[in-house]
Order: C-alpha cells, then structure tokens, then sequence
C-alpha cells in the first residue's frame, strides 16, 4: 500500500491529458493558421484571376498566375488525383500522432511538423473540393506553388536542420512533455 505523499506524487490520468492538451494546442493552432491562410489566398485568386491568367503580364520574376495542379510538387505525377489523396491523408494522420504522442521531439521540430499539417490539410481540402490543388505564386523560371506547398517545405527544412545541427547538450533543452526546460 502506498503512502499518502507517494500517491499526491504520481499524475493522475488527468493531470497528463490536460499537460498534452497544453502542449498540443499552440501546435494544432499552428496548423489551423497555415490552413486558414492557405485556404484564403487561394479564394482570393480563384475569384480574381481566371484558369492560366496572370498578373502581371509583363513580370520578369515573381508573379501571380491562377493554375490548377492535378499532380504533386513540381507538376510530377499529373493526373494521380487519388493516390495522392490517400498518401496525403496517411501523412497527415501520421503526422497528427507524432504532434499527438510525442514527447522527444524539441519544441521547434514539433512547430515545424505542424507547418507540415497545416500545408498537407490546405492542399487536401484542395483536392477533395476541386479535384486539384490551386497554385499561384509564380516565380517565372519555377514551377508555380502556393503557401500550403511554402509551409510543408519550410517545415522539412526546419526538421533536416535539426537534425542536421540540433544538438540537445548545447543547449537548454526543452521536454516537449511539459513545455518546461530541463536541467
């Protein structure tokens, strides 16, 4: 039988679900700005900008055009409406649990994870409405992308870097399980 103080110490189921909820609200509020921000500019060229039009005409570098990508990163796999449907959903489910059930991830690789869930949800939401994912920041030597396209690489990026140079004995590491640093 346990003692008193020995019982006060142990959390309580409850006590870790309100930790995670703590821990995992700015994360999925991340995702939502992303997909929010994702889902308004592309409203905002679908309604301005008619299929193959660009503005302006005369840009030498950077431009707004409204293109209708049936196929993944870089025009590549055109058509693959649904097999890209699925390995998106796949990924974002995955992607939720690792933001979900993590607890060895730093901080920063989590916030980086959820750029990539806002941008796959954007994209997603894309395919499953219009049978495409609207893009529209048009650099003229580039293939054309959108913000969803700009998190999920920003994120990528973010994770390599990490991993690459993170190194938790170099600094004040952060337990993504309490959002406090450890010593």
């Amino acid at each position: 039988m346990q003692s008193e103080p020995e019982k006060q110490a142990e959390p309580s189921h409850l006590d870790r679900n309100t930790g995670m909820i703590r821990r995992i609200t700015p994360l999925f509020f991340v995702a939502a700005i992303v997909f929010g921000i994702d889902q308004s500019t592309k409203a905002l060229i679908r309604s301005w900008l008619a299929v193959g039009e660009v503005w302006p005409a005369d840009a030498e570098l950077l431009r707004l055009s409204h293109v209708q990508n049936t196929g993944a990163a870089f025009g590549i796999l055109q058509g693959a409406g649904p097999f890209l449907m699925i390995t998106t959903a796949i990924a974002i489910l995955l992607i939720a649990l690792v933001i979900i059930r993590s607890d060895t991830y730093a901080r920063p690789q989590l916030y980086a994870f959820a750029l990539i869930l806002g941008g796959a949800v954007g994209n997603l939401t894309d395919r499953i409405v219009y049978g495409s994912v609207t893009d529209f920041i048009d650099p003229t030597h580039y293939p054309s992308f959108n913000f969803a396209d700009s998190s999920i690489v920003i994120g990528v990026l973010v994770i390599l870097l990490l991993n690459l140079f993170y190194r938790p004995e170099d600094s004040e590491h952060c337990d993504a399980t309490k959002g406090q640093t450890s010593d």
